[in-house]
């Protein structure tokens, strides 16, 4: 990991994409390659079972400070206290949902989730170590 370069006070002017939550590899943070019984990372080579596979936040905004616009993607757990549980459980709530609602549901609760995380992110200003 590296270590904060410096502190940046910026305004969220939007979020950049409405994937927030990813498959990652628990050695190398890497997005895994999912299917139906495996994942595997191409980074590192792990693998395993895909119903054992961890989930992590990645949240890509467009801010601005006083002089300046900038793409930042925001990574981890630091995003938890924001979105009130875990990744891996957001994850599993979502999964859930979309199974008891026979997947009919799917584009609507993504739109859900993509709102509410709008709602709390545009327009609020943050410190981002850099």
């Amino acid at each position: 990991m590296n270590s904060v370069q410096g502190l940046l006070a910026a305004s969220v002017i939007s979020i950049q994409n409405s994937c927030f939550i990813y498959p990652a590899c628990q050695i190398c943070f890497s997005r895994l390659i999912l299917n139906s019984r495996r994942f595997s990372c191409l980074k590192c080579g792990y693998s395993g079972e895909a119903k054992d596979a961890s989930y992590r936040y990645r949240l890509s905004l467009k801010i601005a400070d006083t002089n300046d616009l900038f793409d930042i993607t925001v990574f981890g757990s630091c995003l938890d206290p924001f979105f009130g549980v875990t990744a891996e459980n957001l994850q599993r709530y979502v999964q859930d949902f979309n199974q008891l609602s026979g997947g009919a549901n799917t584009e609507l609760s993504i739109r859900a989730l993509v709102q509410a995380v709008e709602a709390c992110f545009i327009g609020k200003r943050f410190i981002f170590g850099v």
